[in-house]
């Protein structure tokens, strides 16, 4: 399937905003245990707990299929919700906008829910009354089980003594730490100051008047006023300065962080990982790594096996067209780069009189293209001629959603030209992606290509299950509404 560029509508910038913006209320270690697990387990539990509610309510037996309605919205929650944000103020605009919040995401996995119900035939084991009055119920009770928890985590980070910091290394890195911790209040951790061996003038302007020293002044400052902890945003390297810095601090009982500047990395799925006690750092990753591969896997099974059985008639009635409309195969096979750039056969039904293998040349088709047999550019303007990779996607070389696959000649071409190309090959290919539902679906110029790869590498960044639901929605959309399409 191809088109030309085209400006993305309204809804989907909407949408790209809705899912990337920052839900800054990540966990952490260095809170404790209570509000870890508050922040962690609010949101994924409440689902399960109203389901259990509104059976007992409706008289409905906790079996089978609920139980696995129960586990979906569990797992649905966690990752479309992430965990509990902190406290904006006022409080009046943070709980009408948490609530609008929820009730949008709520309603996405509701809809995921209800259509993977009715597409497995799955729907009448359930009791309408019960799935109605738990659909409306819940997005009201993980509303007020925010509220509640807000005033809990208040009440908890107020019973906790305030811990002393300082900053070593008065960088951007180290006056981006600065406010994330003032930000976050349940930490319960305050920055006295930094400390820095360079002149006033060459430190940012945010910490002018609170540099407290120099680093040799750090291990009798620590000492005597009693910090908690220490973090190091200087390079981690064996310097001089460093080791002695580190030597001198040995004498206190405070706890020290190093803050690693990766900003000049142009990371994707940046994470920390442990090698058999070796600290390691992930600075190009797969999303797909855990869990998330396991759940990554089984939609892609769910779905892929549902479309299968659902479009039959289909399958047959286009392959009867392919064959009567002219000579030539069925299904046409082409070799792309798939998970990692090892090799996959992609399928898709025959829609030109000539095809190519993709592995030494590829000639994109064009508008008006005398390759295209006249039933050839039907299939391809509705998209039918893509519907053969479902069986890809079940064998498990392609995705429902990823970076589109390209032919390897196509492949080895800009590879060359445009940086971290190959990076979006740490995922498995997709029937359709971030790319082509912004427009991009289409064009082999040099703009067109570093455009859909952007988009690619913006989706490996930003992955989650809650994201998959969203291209998937606006790729029915603009299957149905294109008139771009060739």
């Amino acid at each position: 399937m191809n088109s030309t560029n085209y400006s993305s509508p309204t809804t989907a910038r909407d949408l790209e905003q809705w899912r990337l913006r920052d839900r800054s209320g990540e966990v952490s270690a260095s809170e404790p245990a209570s509000v870890f697990a508050i922040k962690s387990l609010l949101y994924p539990v409440i689902p399960a707990l109203t389901l259990f509610a509104c059976l007992i309510a409706w008289d409905e037996p906790f079996y089978g299929p609920y139980i696995l309605v129960g586990v979906l919205s569990f797992l649905g929650v966690a990752d479309l919700l992430d965990v509990m944000p902190p406290r904006i103020t006022p409080i009046a605009v943070m709980a009408l906008r948490s609530f609008i919040d929820i009730c949008v995401r709520w309603a996405l996995l509701m809809i995921f829910l209800y259509t993977l119900l009715d597409l497995s035939a799955l729907g009448h084991y359930f009791s309408k009354p019960v799935l109605i009055s738990w659909a409306f119920v819940t997005p009201l009770v993980l509303w007020i089980g925010e509220m509640s928890a807000q005033q809990m985590l208040d009440r908890v980070s107020s019973a906790r003594r305030t811990r002393k910091a300082v900053i070593i290394g008065a960088s951007s890195r180290g006056v981006q730490l600065d406010a994330t911790l003032a930000a976050k209040s349940t930490l319960r951790i305050q920055v006295v100051g930094f400390f820095d061996n360079r002149a006033p003038q060459r430190l940012p302007a945010e910490c002018s008047g609170r540099v407290l020293g120099d680093l040799g002044q750090v291990a009798s400052y620590v000492s005597r006023e009693g910090v908690d902890i220490v973090y190091i945003t200087l390079p981690m390297s064996p310097q001089p300065q460093v080791i002695e810095l580190l030597t001198s601090l040995r004498d206190s009982t405070a706890s020290i962080y190093f803050v690693p500047d990766l900003s000049v990395f142009d990371l994707v799925q940046p994470r920390f990982d442990i090698v058999d006690g070796i600290p390691v750092i992930a600075v190009c990753e797969s999303p797909f790594y855990g869990v998330r591969g396991m759940a990554k896997r089984l939609s892609d099974i769910a779905i892929s096996s549902v479309a299968i059985l659902l479009l039959a008639p289909v399958f047959a009635a286009v392959a009867l067209g392919v064959k009567l409309s002219s000579p030539g195969p069925i299904i046409y096979r082409q070799r792309r780069y798939g998970l990692d750039g090892k090799d996959i056969i992609v399928y898709k039904f025959r829609s030109l009189r000539e095809v190519e293998d993709g592995a030494t040349s590829f000639t994109p088709v064009a508008r008006g293209d005398d390759r295209l047999t006249p039933f050839g550019a039907f299939i391809r303007k509705t998209s039918l001629d893509e519907i053969p990779q479902f069986f890809n996607v079940l064998f498990g070389s392609m995705s429902i959603v990823g970076p589109r696959p390209h032919a390897v000649a196509v492949n080895e071409n800009w590879r060359r030209q445009i940086p971290g190309y190959m990076v979006r090959h740490k995922v498995k290919p997709g029937i359709t992606g971030w790319a082509q539902v912004n427009g991009y679906r289409g064009g082999d110029d040099l703009h067109s290509m570093t455009m859909r790869i952007n988009y690619d590498l913006e989706y490996l960044r930003h992955w989650s299950l809650g994201f998959d639901l969203i291209i998937v929605l606006k790729t029915a959309f603009m299957v149905w509404k294109d008139r771009h399409a060739y």
